[in-house]
């Protein structure tokens, strides 16, 4: 890693100072606003930011806890030694690990030269990924268990990929761009990222996963893929014939595998779509909404508003303040 980088990171936050003048205790309304210990993203997250990076703080236990979102954990140097589930687990340098949102793990406290890089990433994020994606396969897996909460699968994949160049070419510019904080940082993280996790498929011969429950990834995915290129206009017949089944079986399986129908997900495709047109373009709310497939405006503004608690003016306001 870069030299200048490796020191700015391995500097003393306020968190960390706090700690060593007091006593050794996580304060635990840093990290959550809930009774049980689920760290939360809305702590470290802008609400328009879907991914953050994080140096996680030494000398202390973290007790077990989980997150509602994906975690990933880098060894810069040092290790960061934990439990996840029932499997105690030593990160070593250049090292991977990722955590969805319904497992727990508790961590020993790091030390002076101990740094660590906490990957904070809402799981929408990875809704484009699927495309990119072919085939079942343990990151596939791994996503869908993530996305949908219905599945509630604990599950962690375990990367030994220090020796893997791309790998951590790939991790080292997702970290700068975060401590650079760039006009278009994150839009670069995402795209790093994307091509990280591609790496990482093509390295699944260095993983170590935990047993979880199996679901139908095949149409799962086929579905994502299908939505993500025509959620326009795109039909469950039309998928179905893709998919060689019949509509009725088709829409019971996603319900079952997701807990979301066929509907639910084109509709929250399309008004994610919605809303990156808004930030993004010029465009008036009304080609907007032709463009994401909508042809009633009123119904489109209602639904809007259902999802982000304002209406599409109010969030083009907000952008300009």
């Amino acid at each position: 890693m870069d030299a200048l980088l490796l020191k700015q990171l391995m500097e003393l936050t306020e968190e960390e100072i706090e700690i060593l003048s007091q006593e050794k205790k996580v304060r635990k309304d840093l990290y959550t606003s809930q009774r049980h210990f689920i760290i939360e993203s809305e702590k470290f997250l802008d609400k328009n930011k879907m991914i953050t990076v994080r140096k996680h703080t030494r000398f202390i236990d973290f007790p077990k806890h989980r997150h509602n979102y994906i975690e990933i954990n880098y060894v810069v140097k040092g290790k960061l030694k934990q439990k996840v589930d029932n499997d105690s687990i030593t990160l070593k340098k250049g090292e991977l690990l990722f955590l969805n949102q319904h497992i727990e793990h508790e961590i020993e406290a790091c030390g002076d030269d101990d740094l660590i890089i906490n990957f904070i990433i809402q799981p929408l994020f990875f809704q484009f990924i699927f495309q990119y994606l072919n085939g079942e396969n343990i990151i596939t897996e791994f996503l869908i268990n993530s996305l949908f909460n219905h599945t509630q699968n604990g599950q962690y994949l375990y990367y030994s990929v220090s020796e893997v160049e791309e790998i951590q070419e790939l991790v080292e510019k997702i970290i700068k761009e975060e401590t650079d904080g760039s006009l278009m940082a994150e839009s670069k993280m995402k795209l790093y990222m994307g091509l990280l996790l591609i790496e990482l498929v093509k390295n699944t011969d260095k993983i170590t996963k935990n047993q979880s429950a199996s679901s139908q990834h095949f149409i799962v995915v086929e579905s994502l893929k299908y939505i993500e290129e025509h959620y326009r206009n795109g039909t469950l017949q039309e998928l179905a014939q893709h998919l060689l089944q019949s509509s009725s079986s088709l829409s019971k399986n996603i319900k079952k595998a997701t807990g979301f129908t066929f509907k639910d997900l084109i509709q929250e495709k399309r008004l994610m779509k919605a809303k990156e047109l808004l930030e993004t373009t010029d465009f008036s709310v009304r080609t907007v909404v032709e463009e994401v497939g909508y042809d009633n405006i009123s119904y489109f503004y209602r639904i809007f508003k259902e999802k982000y608690k304002k209406t599409p003016k109010e969030l083009r306001k907000e952008l300009v303040k």
